[in-house]
């Protein structure tokens, strides 16, 4: 009897103890799941930083560009003011534009100056790609770029060139979807019109008519004026590079070439990366 009491009072202890240590466990899991959960949030937020800081960083330097090209009045100065607006839609402060337009228009206090450098060469798969660089320091900077094209080959200056149409290019989006793109670039003065949408250019709403017009170099300005009185949104006015041709690649090959792309894009000084892609 005794030994029966004795055995049953050892059951009932030994189901307390294998509960209490499973839900110690679960704890100490549930825990770690959080530990791990909070770390891989951090990840996160780090590398969101990361690539906020890194586009304004190429925003504020576009801005210096652009006020060093065609002045720092933005009403006469196309290309600056589209890049001003998306700037101030990625919430870079307004003292880092006023800093970077001054920059470039030779007024502020740095006078550092940025060199404009352009390398030619071909991404996997013989596509051919041109590279513009701003940089304040050429010796730093070409050493980075024949390392980012490891995997393709990096050419001397002109060797691709003639495969681009050196253009003005204008992108823009109007509310109405059911715009006439073609009748807009014949009153623009535009040589070329083709739709985009949000899908090539994260600037354009996904509710909105997207085109980018292709100008003479010298018409960028005027194109892009008549647009924005128009009803249009500008959000590109610069002078580009586009493809004459564009190789065949499959999905994969395409892949390839985007990796490889944005790895140059992502580099500080690269402002461009204009590719034989679609």
């Amino acid at each position: 009897m005794i030994e029966a009491h004795f055995f049953a009072l050892l059951v009932r202890f030994c189901g307390q103890f294998l509960r209490l240590f499973g839900i110690a466990q679960d704890r100490r899991r549930g825990t770690l799941d959080h530990l791990m959960g909070r770390q891989w949030l951090h990840a996160k937020r780090a590398i969101v930083n990361l690539k906020k800081g890194q586009t304004v960083g190429k925003l504020v330097k576009e801005i210096t560009v652009a006020a060093k090209l065609g002045g720092a009045d933005l009403g006469g100065n196309a290309r600056l003011f589209a890049v001003v607006e998306k700037a101030r839609k990625a919430s870079v402060t307004r003292d880092a534009i006023e800093r970077a337009i001054a920059k470039g228009a030779g007024t502020g206090a740095d006078k550092s100056s940025l060199e404009h450098v352009i390398f030619e060469g071909y991404a996997p798969h013989k596509v051919p790609v041109i590279v513009e660089v701003y940089t304040d320091n050429h010796q730093r900077t070409a050493p980075d770029i024949r390392q980012l094209f490891r995997r393709g080959v990096l050419g001397h200056a002109g060797s691709n060139k003639f495969l681009f149409e050196h253009v003005g290019i204008v992108e823009a989006h109007h509310a109405n979807l059911a715009i006439d793109r073609e009748a807009a670039a014949i009153e623009a003065g535009a040589n070329d019109v083709e739709p985009i949408d949000h899908a090539h250019n994260d600037d354009i709403p996904e509710n909105r008519a997207g085109a980018r017009f292709i100008t003479e170099r010298a018409a960028v300005h005027a194109v892009s004026v008549w647009l924005a009185k128009n009803g249009w949104t500008v959000i590109t006015s610069e002078i580009g590079h586009l493809a004459k041709t564009y190789p065949e690649l499959t999905d994969a090959d395409r892949a390839d070439v985007g990796e490889f792309l944005q790895a140059i894009e992502d580099h500080d000084d690269v402002q461009r990366v204009w590719a034989a892609v679609k």
